[in-house]
């Protein structure tokens, strides 16, 4: 090659780098929208969550900083089905000026979704069934390739590659349930945010206070769950990263007045992630340390990791089985 075709290709290679356009500045609503986001951007995008963890998204309220936040986004994600309560005004209005995505609503078929008789009408929880949390990758794949279409290749990659992580860890979660006597497979928590995890995976689901955290517990809740945990001989019952865990804990009282022990198992993820830099700050650490909590809680054993999650295991030091 000649010095001065080398010169013309080192001309052009540098006129590609000044015009590669910089990561899509993409904002979301929850945690959980947000990792799955960051696997499948990769480079190509710059996700930020407005809440963090231990955030209620059903009682959150949007600060100016939000505002200024969504201001600046290229484009934004949210779930949809009035997860997010009072920010959802604020998203309608944001999705008159800026590409804006309500990725459950628009990646899920509705016969998937779980109908309940109170103001939401659909369970909003849905990143619990992780094949159904699933479903949103090609819409956020999509989403991204519409704004950086010379990262599509890479989008697309890295899109197929997070899927069959999260299929993965579907099966895992399957066979560790599936692990507890089945006369234990019952879980109880705060709130009813586990409805999609207990149909998925095969456990019964009973929570103290309905689908939204608006609405207050009552004695009569108190009590119906603690006759319950007292007919079916629980073991453990479980407190949520989201939500105060006094109304569990007057459950567990209850049922030791009337001589029944039960513990608390842990504290699951429900409404939010762990913190960031931590393997439950990501999407498959917060299913994973949920399914070890109940698993063990409850008498069953965790299954060994598929190999396809060895490497986020190994990323988080987390032991293989």
């Amino acid at each position: 090659m000649t010095r001065w075709k080398m010169t013309l290709g080192l001309l052009a290679l540098s006129g590609q780098t000044m015009a590669a356009e910089p990561p899509v500045t993409t904002v979301t609503t929850i945690g959980m929208i947000a990792d799955v986001a960051r696997e499948v951007g990769g480079e190509c995008a710059d996700v930020s969550a407005i809440m963090g963890p231990g955030v209620d998204p059903h009682l959150y309220q949007a600060s100016a900083r939000d505002v200024a936040t969504l201001q600046q986004a290229e484009q934004i994600f949210y779930s949809g089905y009035s997860l997010e309560g009072q920010l959802g005004n604020v998203l309608e209005r944001f999705a008159e000026i800026t590409p804006t995505v309500a990725v459950a609503p628009s990646s899920i078929d509705t016969a998937s979704l779980i109908t309940v008789q109170d103001v939401y009408g659909i369970d909003p929880h849905l990143w619990m069934d992780v094949s159904l949390w699933a479903q949103i990758i090609p819409t956020l794949a999509d989403a991204f390739v519409e704004v950086r279409p010379d990262c599509e290749a890479d989008i697309r990659a890295n899109a197929d590659a997070y899927a069959s992580q999260l299929e993965a860890l579907h099966g895992w979660i399957e066979a560790s349930i599936a692990t507890i006597p089945e006369a234990q497979r019952i879980l109880v928590t705060a709130h009813d945010a586990f409805n999609y995890y207990g149909r998925a995976y095969g456990i019964e689901v009973a929570g103290i206070q309905g689908i939204s955290t608006e609405t207050e517990t009552g004695v009569a809740d108190i009590r119906r769950m603690t006759q319950v945990v007292i007919e079916r001989e629980v073991p453990a019952v479980f407190i949520e990263s989201t939500i105060n865990p006094r109304t569990v804990q007057a459950v567990i009282d209850a049922a030791r007045e009337k001589g029944h022990e039960v513990e608390i198992g842990g504290q699951l993820y429900s409404d939010a992630m762990g913190e960031a830099g931590t393997a439950g700050g990501t999407y498959i650490g917060m299913l994973h340390a949920n399914t070890r909590h109940i698993v063990e809680a409850l008498g069953g054993e965790s299954a060994a990791l598929p190999e396809a999650l060895e490497g986020w295991a190994e990323r988080w030091e987390i032991p293989a089985s």
